[in-house]
């Protein structure tokens, strides 16, 4: 399509930067009418790859743009880095550039020069992915240089004319004439497929894997050594220690950026609940209009911090320590001297106190919480729900956990359930009586003692459970799970998605995760 372009307007005598503006515009709407698939952008950057190259005068410059323009991509979908097609899209574009042009020179010593051209084309793209696909694939292919080879002509033939019968439309018989034209170049490209595939030995079974893409990448290697003009190599230590190097520097530099600027810039910035990945533990953080509050502090410091630094959070106006367990409250240290004010359940031994103490000296505010006290953050109001002051019921620890109700500016209504039992929820239930709760942090890392009505009073479109992955403890329970699913909460696990940001606009709440969905297992619902 790009090519059209260009070459219509060159008959035009139009000069190469309006030639070039031409074809990426043409481009750009081929891509929106045919829907913008991520295998249609691949191929779109890639195709970007050669005007660009073509527009700065330097054709030999591809291989730099053909580079800038897969980190920019990948910046941008960090995901793409696992998916088959792009990079086999990338290095089917590197093969032309790189590859072609010296398989031509080289074939054109046997054979008249637009041949050899003909052949290197699909040749270098061969060599280029035969190894990706060895990765993946439990078959190579004997003729998919022949194959394309004989389909490439009718390729632009097919697709100029397709777009011309989609332009057509509004004329049915001009855009059915086209329509027409278009299936004799579409029909020979299926009908070569069909053909060359049943010809005998036209794949080979190989075991998909590392070993299998290293011994096609030799082949490749030494199919290009025998065909292409090469030059003996006049300082190897040179271009060894010099690729090595370039390997390290851009390793370490790309990891820097991915760990740095482009994760924050991949998290959104507008959450006000996030719940960190921080293993079999719990921490959360809220936030309202530039004020935050950290729910417990997980079990390691190192969890912690990483949480904190990478959604930018330096300073805490409040922190909750609902009980003083290693899973809650071991990554303290992490936040002392950075919390104004401190908010705990009962004490129960000299260890929790001096926890206590070392906060304190760092400026904070110590205070236990009781059911009633209430407060600010930012725009949102939250309010002590558990424990009752001087609880007599139950022994402190898992009982006795701060349970936290906050709401208001956009933070949706929320409850924080802390590692409560089945008996405690009920008297959280009889004596506060919650209702109508948008989010709802699961108790106990989603155990099996839940008190089943208190959820359904609670109703929530989103259930959060922090637990730590392939935990000893068999959390989350599936009785749990099951409950959840049959009031119709959407329900987020750390050890599946990593750290989950919350944000509520217009009434709707808005979910990221850092990993995708399972593939398996039973659906969730989130809103």
């Amino acid at each position: 399509m790009a090519a059209a372009a260009f070459g219509i307007v060159a008959l035009c005598r139009g000069g190469r930067v309006f030639r070039v503006a031409v074809a990426l515009l043409a481009l750009a709407g081929f891509v929106v009418l045919v829907t913008p698939q991520p295998s249609v952008i691949r191929a779109a950057a890639m195709a970007g790859v050669a005007l660009t190259a073509l527009l700065l005068g330097r054709p030999r410059a591809g291989l730099s743009v053909l580079l800038l323009a897969v980190t920019v991509l990948l910046l941008a979908d960090p995901y793409l880095a696992a998916a088959p097609g792009f990079a086999l899209s990338a290095a089917a574009t590197a093969g032309l550039i790189v590859l072609a042009p010296p398989l031509a020179r080289g074939l054109a010593r046997r054979m008249p020069r637009p041949l050899a051209l003909a052949i290197a084309v699909p040749l270098s793209a061969q060599l280029a992915c035969g190894p990706i696909i060895a990765l993946f694939a439990e078959q190579q292919s004997l003729v998919s240089v022949l194959a394309n080879l004989l389909a490439g002509a009718a390729s632009p033939i097919a697709t100029v004319l397709g777009l011309l019968a989609c332009l057509a439309m509004p004329l049915p018989p001009l855009a059915d004439l086209f329509a027409a034209a278009a299936w004799l170049p579409s029909a020979w490209i299926a009908q070569t497929a069909m053909t060359t595939a049943a010809l005998p030995l036209a794949t080979i079974e190989t075991p998909a894997g590392v070993g299998t893409a290293l011994v096609v990448g030799a082949l490749s290697a030494g199919t290009f050594w025998m065909i292409a003009p090469h030059r003996p190599l006049g300082a190897p230590w040179r271009a060894i220690v010099g690729g090595v190097l370039a390997l390290v520097i851009g390793a370490g530099a790309g990891w820097g950026i991915v760990t740095g600027p482009v994760a924050l810039l991949q998290r959104p910035a507008d959450w006000t609940i996030a719940l960190c990945d921080v293993g079999q533990g719990d921490a959360t953080l809220v936030r309202s209009a530039g004020r935050a509050m950290l729910i417990d502090t997980g079990p390691e410091p190192e969890s912690l911090r990483r949480c904190l630094d990478e959604l930018g959070i330096a300073r805490l106006d409040v922190l909750v320590l609902t009980h003083f367990d290693r899973d809650h409250a071991g990554g303290v240290d992490v936040v002392a001297g950075r919390a104004d004010v401190v908010l705990h359940g009962p004490v129960g031994r000299p260890a929790h106190q001096r926890r206590l103490d070392r906060l304190e000296a760092g400026g904070a505010d110590v205070v236990q919480a009781a059911a009633g006290m209430t407060g600010r953050l930012g725009e949102a109001d939250w309010r002590v729900l558990w424990p009752r002051r001087n609880e007599r019921g139950f022994l402190p620890g898992n009982e006795v956990g701060v349970v936290l109700q906050i709401e208001g500016g956009s933070v949706p209504r929320s409850l924080f359930l802390s590692d409560l039992s089945g008996a405690a929820q009920g008297a959280l239930r009889r004596l506060a009586r919650p209702h109508d709760e948008s989010v709802v942090k699961v108790a106990h890392h989603g155990s099996a003692d839940q008190d089943p009505q208190l959820y359904a009073d609670l109703d929530p479109a989103l259930a959060l459970i922090s637990v730590g992955e392939g935990n000893d403890y068999g959390h989350p329970r599936a009785p749990t799970l099951e409950m959840l699913r049959a009031l119709g909460a959407g329900i987020l696990r750390t050890d599946q998605r990593g750290t989950i940001l919350v944000t509520q606009e217009d009434g709707a709440l808005h979910v990221w995760a850092e990993r995708e969905a399972p593939a398996d297992g039973p659906p969730s619902r989130p809103p």
